[in-house]
């Protein structure tokens, strides 16, 4: 759910449907109840709740939910617990209910402290909020902060991007995740796309604040550790690390994608069809696969890349029993000696000309 569709957002979220909230966590309870009986009683290493705007809902249903997953499944002692939040959705109230209920990690939807970029954006939160929930955040507890911000915006400069990113680190984050803005189908930015109405940032531009972003990361002490996601020692995000070194994961809820014995899985996305199949006890899964080893394999390999540390060939030939150069023959050294790919301690890695043209590289990988 979400209290609005921005305009650059391609993600399964539906807003106007709050009489429907109560309805859907008794059925999401439900699913985590009766769903995943192999992997019940086995302690969850980490646990994410994200949208949508997961806190468009009141925090006692978070709650809930955070509760029915300890009962059914219990959490490791370190857990990382983590929630994604959006500002003006969230008081410093509910945030303490939140933490008080077990979740130590919250990554906060601000996508810019800019006021002409969130009415660019339609985003439903204006600056003073984005900096007030962080603030409460902290008077709640919370010790684990991330910030999404998005970069490449509508008649952005790099300019104001390096003003974007040091407001960000004034509020002192543990996490930051950072993105380009990309163009989907079937979002407002999109139409406007077509028709000429969307004036986007060029390629020196992009690589400017890209440049911005190295040296106020470095400056802060946060180091890159995926395409887009930068921390401070020890505040990795444990359970996306889980998608990059594709392993498998649980998922319940509307439009959730899981990872479990091999099958990767997507639930059906409208919340109301999602209640009614868990109420009549009938499958949400609606989309299933089972992948080859090969295919496996090169998927393993092109999620892994986005890591700054790459994939690791040992770990590979481990977990398939090939390795690269029987699966790509000379067309890696060939991404090699193009500088866009290395080998470093035993791990295949973007370099830095690779991490510039990543999405080009990782095709030519699938």
């Amino acid at each position: 759910f979400c209290k609005s569709k921005c305009f650059y957002c391609s993600f399964s979220s539906f807003a106007g449907m709050q009489s429907l909230h109560g309805r859907y966590c008794t059925a999401l309870q439900k699913e985590i109840r009766t769903h995943h009986r192999k992997q019940q009683g086995t302690p969850l290493a980490t646990l994410f709740i994200g949208g949508g705007t997961p806190t468009v809902l009141r925090a006692k249903q978070l709650s809930e939910i955070i509760d029915m997953c300890d009962q059914v499944y219990g959490f490791e002692p370190d857990a990382e617990i983590s929630i994604e939040a959006n500002p003006g959705t969230i008081d410093v109230a509910d945030l303490q209910i939140l933490r008080d209920s077990g979740l130590n990690r919250i990554s906060f939807g601000i996508q810019s402290f800019l006021e002409q970029d969130l009415l660019e954006l339609d985003r439903a939160h204006n600056s003073a909020e984005g900096m007030r929930a962080v603030e409460n955040a902290r008077h709640a507890g919370f010790d684990n902060i991330s910030l999404d911000l998005m970069y490449g915006l509508p008649s952005q400069s790099p300019e104001a991007w390096q003003q974007n990113l040091e407001q960000a680190f004034t509020c002192e984050p543990e996490h930051l995740s950072l993105y380009q803005l990309t163009i989907e189908k079937e979002t407002e930015f999109y139409r406007r796309l077509q028709k000429n109405q969307l004036a986007l940032p060029d390629e020196d531009a992009i690589v400017e604040m890209d440049e911005v972003t190295e040296l106020l990361c470095e400056k802060h002490a946060f180091s890159r550790y995926e395409i887009s996601n930068y921390a401070k020692p020890g505040f990795r995000c444990r359970h996306n690390l889980v998608y990059w070194h594709n392993e498998e994961y649980l998922a319940c809820g509307a439009g959730a994608v899981g990872y479990a014995e091999g099958i990767r899985s997507k639930s059906v996305e409208d919340p109301l069809s999602y209640c009614v199949k868990i109420e009549q006890e009938k499958d949400v899964i609606v989309q299933r696969e089972k992948l080859d080893c090969e295919a496996s394999f090169r998927e393993s390999v092109v999620i892994g890349l986005r890591l700054v540390k790459g994939v690791s060939e040992h770990r590979l030939f481990e977990r398939y029993g090939i390795s690269l150069a029987e699966v790509y023959g000379t067309h890696l050294p060939k991404l090699v000696q193009g500088g866009f790919l290395e080998y470093s301690h035993g791990y295949l890695r973007l370099t830095p000309r690779g991490f510039r043209v990543a999405n080009t590289v990782m095709a030519e990988l699938v």
